[in-house]
């Protein structure tokens, strides 16, 4: 019950704000109507009944004691005219009274039925004219019959019809008020979760984004620029770091391998050689990690042509590669980064399988790259520590065979800059699949 009434509930702020802003004038304006209606119109109408029936019952008594002085009656019927909105008529000798069975009922009549019952004592008949919006009283007098016209609005208050009109009126004005200055305060929010979310992919944030809202608001958009500015400034500390490791690093093994490369040839040298060598791939690797994406900037690419290239560039290594590639799907990506990201993983493959299977396709909002292979596999109880830098499966140093430990972790870092996801899990083909979600 408690998850159906959560879909009920919007999901956003600004709908959840204004349904705890519309939720409580609605319910007072059902409470005051109903207390207005049931005490303040029932108990106006009684009253409005009860006068128009005491008239009423004064004029029937007086042409009672007089039913034969045509001058009294005529006296009475232009004093109820001018005076109290009636148009009398007195039909001496008649006695017959029509049923109303037929003619509509409602709140009103009942009301005047009771005042009449209470009031006049005489037997009578009330009929009602909706459309002409007047009321004929019928009432049987011992001489003849006494019809009585008057106009509906003896019978009704206006301030009730004036109430709910301001009352809705108002209320429509000052929650439009209120939704604007809603959507005022909710705005910087929005901008804020907008700039945060384009922080997280890598992109660039607007330059005229500044702490606006409520102060709260403007606390969590000065903090969110701090840590920016933070980050900015260590990567660019990192930057000037690996410039000078890189040269301090390749300088020496420049010079080691000229001076290799001047003595005779004997196993040694050889052996020397390779190490430097992989001491080299080593230090590329490092550097590549720590490097991240630099400073290229993010484009709108088609995902598809990028994907079909790393595949064309892969089978020219002989490695046997199914692909099943959806067309031109659009991406925000960096595409040096998201290259190295995808070469990272099909260099895995490589190594460890005879085939890989790769396959691309849009699912809500998402580009979802399958990567799968005919290899060993991975134990589930280690998904979680390859992605950590250096960690290798293989306990051998050797990366001709297992590599450096860096191909994984460099993956995710880049599919996290570009604010996707990367999982792995036991492929169908019996290796292992690694999938790539990236925001459309």
């Amino acid at each position: 019950m408690g998850f159906r009434l959560k879909q009920l509930f919007p999901s956003s702020l600004f709908g959840r704000s204004l349904l705890i802003l519309v939720t409580p004038v609605l319910l007072i304006q059902i409470i005051t109507t109903y207390v207005f209606f049931d005490r303040h119109w029932d108990k106006m109408t009684e009253r409005l009944a009860d006068a128009v029936a005491g008239e009423i019952a004064v004029m029937a008594s007086e042409i009672e004691q007089t039913p034969d002085d045509v001058d009294q009656i005529k006296k009475i019927t232009s004093y109820a005219i001018q005076n109290l909105n009636f148009i009398i008529s007195y039909q001496p000798g008649e006695h017959a009274l029509e049923n109303n069975e037929d003619h509509e009922s409602s709140i009103v009549i009942d009301i005047l039925s009771r005042s009449m019952e209470q009031k006049v004592r005489r037997p009578f008949v009330i009929y009602i004219d909706i459309e002409e919006k007047w009321l004929e009283v019928r009432v049987k007098l011992e001489a003849g019959l006494l019809s009585i016209s008057l106009p509906q609005r003896r019978l009704f208050s206006s301030s009730a019809y004036i109430f709910l009109l301001w009352m809705i009126g108002s209320s429509i004005v000052l929650l439009a008020i209120a939704i604007l200055f809603m959507r005022n305060q909710i705005r910087p929010i929005r901008r804020l979760a907008m700039v945060a979310e384009r922080f997280g992919k890598g992109q660039d944030i607007p330059k005229n984004f500044k702490a606006e809202g409520a102060r709260e608001v403007r606390r969590a958009a000065n903090a969110f620029l701090d840590m920016r500015e933070r980050l900015q400034r260590q990567i660019e500390q990192r930057m000037i770091m690996l410039a000078g490791v890189s040269h301090d690093l390749r300088t020496p093994l420049t010079r080691m391998k000229l001076q290799t490369a001047m003595l005779e040839k004997s196993p040694d040298v050889e052996a020397l050689k390779q190490d430097i060598e992989d001491m080299e791939r080593m230090i590329d690797a490092y550097l590549e990690f720590v490097r991240g994406q630099g400073s290229e900037q993010p484009e709108s690419l088609n995902l598809s042509h990028i994907v079909d290239n790393a595949i064309a560039r892969h089978k020219r290594t002989q490695q046997d590669i199914v692909a099943d590639i959806e067309p031109d799907i659009m991406a925000m990506v960096r595409p040096v980064a998201f290259d190295r990201c995808i070469h990272n993983i099909f260099n895995n493959g490589r190594k460890y399988a005879s085939r890989i299977w790769v396959s691309l396709e849009s699912v809500d909002d998402y580009a979802v790259i399958h990567i799968d292979d005919n290899g060993e596999g991975i134990p589930e109880e280690q998904y979680d520590e390859v992605f950590k830098p250096f960690y290798r499966i293989e306990s051998s140093r050797n990366p001709e065979t297992g590599g450096v430990g860096l191909g994984l972790p460099i993956s995710l870092d880049i599919m996290l800059a570009h604010g996707g996801t990367i999982d792995l899990s036991k492929s169908p083909h019996g290796g292992l699949r690694v999938t790539l979600k990236l925001p459309l």
